[in-house]
């Protein structure tokens, strides 16, 4: 029988002494040795424990007589982790030859000494056939099998059993490995999640060392395998807390109590409890990310071995991978499920990818490839400062895609992006908040504050502030005093740095350092005292800010857990903000009156007469501030003029970030002449010729190009994903704001042709469009048109309410 000894940790006499008392007195003395922690502990006391074990064989079964039998451990003291207060998992394997009764004796043997140590044990007698069959039959037998070390005996044995063992488990992996996700799921639901709790299960709850082990029987099956980079590390950081929570709590636990948590972050030599929490929150995160990463993998590798066939049969090999590809944004595709980066994206010449990447992905509801993750970390390059429009445009558009910003966020975080772009994030970063009222950590709570908040954008005038104060509302948290204050500051400067000017910066500043105004106001002062109101409206400062500030107010709210907001609360709020708006609302403009028009659209319009004719003008600028082109339209006054150039416009791929049109009447000139001015951008590659835009637009003008029919034909072939439903379009009247017209707000989705079905609803109801200022905010549209009767006049009231009836419906 070929035999093993385990590492000799100790002096030769209690290695002599099979009995517990030398054991536990050496074990004590390894637990007391400052010297010893980590890694290296684990190890030296799986050693000791080994060559106890050993000796208590070696007696054994020189006393019973038995061979052909090894003692196995499996689990964590397989791979040699064994904590303080670990419990002893352990196999006694045998060749089946030896008498019941003799068996009987030599676990008696190896189990009694044991207990009598009061080491907690799970012990098992089986043939090698038992133990392949049981692991067959119970998930746990397999995986504690797949970590199984020889302590003592016959090792050929054990080797045949790993064997056998591992071999199933690759053969078996198409079954296994969805048990074994399911198994992790059922656990999450029911512990929680670690980066997240103030009282954590080190264990148990999702992204502790139990997903860690999962990992690594998912590596073991060579289906898919975790990211490795800091997984090790952040393993390690997870040991080391449970070594130092039994050690100080003398108990075999692995719950981190919140009484405990200063004793253990000492022991571990951290500054206090919130240092010990980020640490762990920390490790955490990676062991989630990394389960998220290879579970994706796992179901994509098994979804294409299960395709395969069927695709190659109906497609053939070159036709299905042609079919896995669909273009998501400049440099960003869909590939197999997942956002990637495009064979011809160039990361090290396109600073601003990183960001799209992120949107794309976001808006589309896809998970994002590691790889292309990992390229953009390692290859793309800083932002200048202050960013580009394009960059900001994208920031927000990932803020505002509500629930899949979530995933994308953290798959950039986890690679460093996110702190690359924006430096202060660093300090929230798995930041704890010992507020039991809060579900998330700093950094967590403020991208679930984005999510809410992009349900609320239909409330606002400046969906763009909205989110960017979401985001940043807390960023305070990681600076000593009042996190409002400092707060404040920081927003203030991240603001600027993304590209916002100074005044949006400075109404940044304000909804930070004021975003627990209005339900601190609410809840606990009194609304009928004039000094209340009127403090708030001071701090507020417009009507503008207010809106904003109560949709910051309520997502904040919502995003900390279920019971920082009730019908009751926002009932309270909303309350306070009708009393501000009233003192506000006399002092501030809720709409621009019109610009006078430019030199270059009066020659335009005077050309669009003279030819009758549309006439266009494409202008590139260099304005850091500027998103896309410039593109100027004059078309003699007609109906349908709106809509047959949106609809042109959208079928160019062209996405409209501005417009604005308005109504010219030229001196001793017949007619009237409309001046459209667009921002454009293209969706994909280069921007399409004036001469091939002008073109089309005649033919829309003319009814020789059916745009609708062209734009709904695309929608069908490619459908456009998305993650989320988004809140549904809203319109309003706004009232008192022009004497000359009735102004109709519209709020939606950014989206292909919005402003084609705007205008063709508008051309429906029989008003005309005075003028009208459109705007794209990241994901949103927001289109404020002016618009008169047949006599040119403002619409009644009954008018204008069925008016803003039709276009919801047209746009829902």
């Amino acid at each position: 029988m070929t035999s093993v000894e385990g590492p000799t940790t100790g002096d030769a006499n209690d290695r002599s002494d099979p009995g517990p008392g030398a054991y536990a007195a050496a074990r004590l003395r390894l637990l007391q040795e400052e010297s010893q922690s980590g890694p290296s502990r684990r190890s030296a006391l799986a050693g000791l424990t080994d060559d106890w074990l050993n000796a208590l064989f070696t007696t054994a079964v020189r006393e019973t007589g038995v061979r052909g039998a090894t003692l196995v451990a499996v689990g964590g003291y397989g791979r040699a982790e064994l904590s303080p207060r670990s419990d002893l998992d352990l196999l006694l394997l045998h060749d089946g030859k030896a008498e019941p009764r003799a068996l009987s004796a030599l676990a008696d043997r190896l189990w009694y000494p044991v207990w009598d140590l009061g080491v907690a044990l799970d012990h098992s007698v089986r043939t090698p056939a038992e133990a392949r069959r049981t692991a067959a039959e119970d998930l746990k037998v397999h995986l504690g099998l797949l970590d199984a070390r020889p302590v003592a005996g016959d090792v050929g044995m054990l080797a045949a059993l790993r064997t056998s063992v591992l071999a199933d488990w690759r053969n078996q992996a198409a079954k296994r490995l969805p048990q074994l996700h399911a198994l992790c799921r059922e656990r999450a639901e029911r512990a929680g999640e670690l980066r997240f709790l103030l009282e954590p299960d080190l264990k148990e709850a999702r992204g502790g060392l139990r997903d860690a082990t999962a990992l690594r029987a998912v590596a073991a099956s060579w289906l898919a395998d975790a990211p490795r980079e800091g997984l090790a590390e952040a393993r390690r950081r997870l040991l080391d807390a449970r070594d130092a929570l039994q050690l100080v709590t003398g108990r075999a636990t692995d719950r981190l109590a919140l009484q405990e948590q200063d004793q253990v972050a000492a022991q571990l030599g951290l500054l206090d409890a919130d240092a010990l929490l980020r640490e762990v929150y920390e490790a955490a995160r990676i062991v989630s990310y990394a389960g998220d990463v290879t579970w994706r993998e796992v179901g994509r590798v098994l979804r294409a071995r299960a395709a395969r066939p069927r695709l190659r049969g109906l497609l053939g090999a070159r036709g299905a991978a042609a079919a896995e590809r669909a273009p998501l944004a400049e440099g960003v595709v869909e590939s197999d499920g997942e956002a990637v980066l495009a064979l011809a994206a160039r990361p090290d010449r396109d600073p601003v990818l990183p960001l799209r990447f992120g949107a794309a992905a976001a808006q589309a509801g896809l998970p994002v490839s590691l790889h292309a993750v990992r390229r953009l970390a390692a290859q793309a390059g800083p932002l200048p400062v202050p960013w580009p429009a394009e960059a900001r445009e994208q920031l927000l558009t990932l803020l505002g895609a509500g629930e899949p910003t979530v995933a994308v966020w953290e798959a950039l975080e986890a690679e460093g992006i996110i702190t690359r772009l924006l430096p202060d994030w660093e300090r929230v970063r798995c930041r704890p908040q010992r507020n039991p009222v809060h579900t998330w950590t700093v950094d967590r709570h403020l991208v679930e504050t984005a999510v809410r908040a992009s349900a609320l954008t239909r409330r606002v005038g400046r969906p763009d502030l909205l989110l960017m104060a979401a985001l940043l509302h807390d960023i305070g948290k990681g600076w000593p005093g009042d996190h409002s204050v400092a707060g404040e500051t920081i927003a203030r400067d991240m603001a600027v740095r993304v590209g916002f000017d100074a005044e949006d910066a400075a109404v940044l500043g304000i909804l930070v350092r004021h975003h627990l105004l209005l339900i601190e106001t609410a809840t606990r002062r009194d609304l009928d005292d004039p000094a209340t109101v009127q403090a708030v409206a001071e701090a507020v400062g417009s009507t503008g800010t207010l809106e904003v500030l109560h949709a910051l107010t309520e997502a904040d709210a919502l995003a900390t857990g279920p019971a920082a907001w009730s019908a009751w609360r926002g009932s309270l709020v909303a309350d306070l903000v009708a009393r501000v708006a009233a003192v506000l609302r006399g002092a501030t403009p809720a709409v621009r009156e019109l610009d006078i028009p430019g030199t270059e659209q009066e020659r335009l319009a005077v050309e669009a007469l003279r030819t009758r004719e549309p006439v266009l003008a494409l202008h590139t600028r260099q304005e850091a501030d500027a998103v896309g082109v410039e593109l100027v339209v004059a078309v003699p006054d007609q109906p349908g003029v709106l809509p047959a150039v949106a609809g042109v416009l959208a079928l160019h791929r062209l996405t409209v970030r501005a417009a604005d049109l308005r109504s010219l009447e030229l001196p001793d000139r017949l007619g009237e002449v409309l001046v459209l001015r667009w921002r454009v951008a293209a969706e994909y590659g280069a921007l399409p010729e004036a001469a091939r835009l002008r073109t089309d637009l005649v033919r829309a003008l003319d009814g020789s190009l059916d745009v609708a029919a062209k734009l709904a034909g695309r929608e069908a072939a490619y459908p456009r994903r998305r993650g989320v439903v988004p809140p549904p379009p809203r319109v309003t009247v706004v009232p008192d704001v022009s004497s000359l017209a009735t102004v109709v707000e519209v709020r939606a989705p950014d989206a292909v042709g919005l402003l084609h079905r705007i205008g063709r609803a508008l051309e429906s109801c029989g008003v005309r469009v005075r003028s009208a200022h459109v705007s794209t905010l990241g994901a949103n549209a927001v289109d404020s048109l002016y618009v008169v009767d047949g006599d040119g006049k403002p619409l009644s009231t009954t008018a204008a309410a069925a008016l803003s009836r039709s276009l919801e419906a047209a746009l829902t």
